[in-house]
């Protein structure tokens, strides 16, 4: 029987009922949550600062409407939301539990914080070297640690900075035993793993066709029923809303994705030999996936105090906004000189808002300094002048900074109701080297996958429309890049995206992007192209300038570009249910 693996939190602040309905809408065997990310790592280090806890209490408030019945039915309970403090919130799940009157036992995984020890801040993508200490430092660890956890007898495990995908993984190895030779079953775990990882983004979430999602406002949370060999049904309980499709789990494959090859702690799974298969109604097969070893690195997330920023809003409306913007800038920059600050980002929206934003190593000059300068010019600057944000104070800020250690030089420690585990003995990891014995019988060495052939673009007549009328997109950060997936439904479709978007046709649909690398990478398995745009979000999520700083309307700004399109491929149905429409 399947690993049924329920995820119910996709992010910090992700729907508080969503661990209630996930354990009485149908049977589970493991519930998880992913609470991180590499701006949740800078928010915990903020309210650690502060004397706030180090992980993440919205757990605990799911966790208590759920820890009775778990226990109850067997499920355990896997989390990263330990986040900087995994001892601290399993301690607090413990006095949660006595205060309910239950007993469970309780394992945390640390090992991840590199904080105090001597690490090469060279940057993993850029070879620069970071400009100032670390406030946070934290390995990505893969599954074994949660593995080891589930195997001593944990109820819940809490983790700290794991992959996202160690949350499938780690119950993966629980169940079936995989060992580190064992390449190709882990790799359809964190492939699964990637699917659910993002909550409702699976079951109809943000997905570029979204009139084909019913009861949307009531999506239901996803469902991995993970296999001994690695393939997973991806599903969600029934009488929720939301969908589960061919469609959507391609949407949430692309989503924050780099290459083909997905690198992990545990495995490199190639996203290019995955095969998408329907399953039923709400339910799509994931299988083929196949596995490397894993790099000899680690990435560290390494987050840096970086100063303090501030952003007024003004609003141009009316006739002339290009010239009303200029005038703007003009009568700010003659109160305070744009050279004052570290770095200024000034940005006009096609929607008439002028977005000028300071930073500044001082609190002061990026706080009051800036916004009253931008409040004097009231009554002296362009008709019709307001504002959308009030003066005030600036914020700090800080810089993501992904460096990578030796894997070796990390070593995960498990704890189970306060007591350590003893490290287990097991086969090392093959990295790059030779493969050990996998538990599974052995089979022969596949050649390097290779695309299946791929039809002819269609000719015949073109016509003129978005490239959302044929093409679903979905975008997102990776540090300080973007990542923006596109793919389509058909072989016909894929034979003219692959033809027709390239790197260079895509920076002159979206010229903002011409100024930046771009890389593009072909899944022709699954009908799908994905771009890295390097730099486009700066120094990372809490440093971007931009109006979106996590790059998640890159994609539907695509969609929208007109671009000529054989008319063949067109969906044929009435213009008004068109994707996109």
């Amino acid at each position: 029987m399947a690993l049924r693996v329920a995820n119910c939190s996709g992010f910090y602040g992700d729907r508080l009922s969503a661990a209630r309905e996930m354990v009485e809408g149908g049977p589970i065997d493991v519930l998880t949550g992913d609470w991180l990310a590499e701006l949740t790592m800078l928010i915990l280090a903020g309210n650690r600062l502060k004397g706030r806890p180090g992980y993440a209490p919205t757990f605990l408030r799911q966790l208590e409407d759920v820890l009775g019945p778990c226990l109850d039915r067997g499920i355990r309970i896997v989390t990263n939301a330990g986040g900087l403090d995994p001892a601290g919130c399993a301690e607090a799940v413990h006095e949660l539990a006595a205060r309910l009157g239950l007993s469970p036992k309780v394992a945390h995984v640390t090992g991840d914080d590199l904080m105090g020890r001597p690490l090469d801040l060279v940057h993993a993508d850029t070879g620069e070297r970071a400009p100032a200490a670390p406030l946070t430092a934290n390995a990505y660890l893969g599954g074994r640690p949660i593995a080891a956890a589930l195997s001593a007898g944990a109820d819940v495990v809490v983790t700290g900075r794991v992959t996202d995908a160690a949350l499938v993984t780690g119950p993966g190895i629980w169940r079936y035993g995989w060992g580190p030779g064992d390449l190709d079953p882990l790799a359809g775990s964190v492939v699964a793993g990637h699917v659910i990882e993002c909550g409702c983004q699976a079951t109809g979430g943000n997905y570029a066709f979204f009139q084909d999602v019913p009861d949307l406002a009531h999506c239901g949370f996803p469902i991995a029923e993970l296999r001994a060999d690695g393939s997973a049904v991806i599903t969600k309980h029934p009488g929720t809303g939301g969908l589960v499709s061919v469609g959507t789990v391609t949407a949430q494959l692309v989503y924050e994705l780099g290459g083909p090859r997905y690198l992990g702690p545990d495995v490199v799974a190639r996203f290019d030999t995955i095969t998408l298969s329907d399953d039923g109604p709400d339910r799509v097969l994931i299988s083929g996936t196949r596995g490397e070893p894993p790099p000899d690195t680690l990435k560290v997330a390494v987050n840096y105090p970086a100063g303090y920023r501030n952003t007024m809003t003004l609003v141009l409306t009316g006739l002339d906004v290009e010239a009303k913007a200029r005038v703007a800038e003009e009568a700010v920059w003659a109160r305070v000189p744009r050279e004052t600050f570290d770095q200024v980002d000034v940005t006009l929206t096609d929607a008439g808002l002028l977005r000028i934003t300071v930073m500044d190593a001082d609190r002061r000059t990026a706080g009051r300094v800036f916004s009253s300068a931008v409040v004097e010019t009231g009554l002296s600057s362009y008709p019709g002048f307001h504002g959308l944000t009030p003066p005030g104070d600036a914020s700090p800020y800080g810089v993501y900074w992904p460096v990578l250690v030796p894997a070796s030089q990390v070593s995960p420690r498990v704890f189970l109701d306060g007591v350590e585990l003893p490290a287990q003995e097991e086969p090392p990891v093959p990295r790059g080297g030779p493969v050990p014995e996998p538990l599974a019988p052995p089979v022969p060495e596949p050649p390097e996958p290779s695309a299946p052939p791929v039809p002819a673009p269609p000719g015949g007549p073109a016509v003129r429309v978005p490239l959302g009328r044929v093409a679903g997109a979905r975008s997102g950060d990776k540090g300080g890049d973007a990542n923006l997936g596109v793919w389509v439904a058909t072989d016909e479709q894929y034979a003219w995206l692959a033809a027709t978007l390239t790197a260079d046709r895509l920076t002159s649909l979206l010229p903002e992007l011409a100024a930046h690398r771009v890389e593009r990478h072909e899944l022709p398995n699954i009908r799908a192209l994905n771009f890295v745009v390097h730099g486009l979000l700066g120094r990372g999520v809490a440093a971007s300038p931009r109006l979106d700083p996590q790059a998640k309307a890159l994609g539907e700004e695509l969609r929208a570009q007109v671009v000529d399109v054989p008319a063949a491929l067109l969906p044929q149905r009435p213009q008004a249910e068109q994707p996109g429409a």
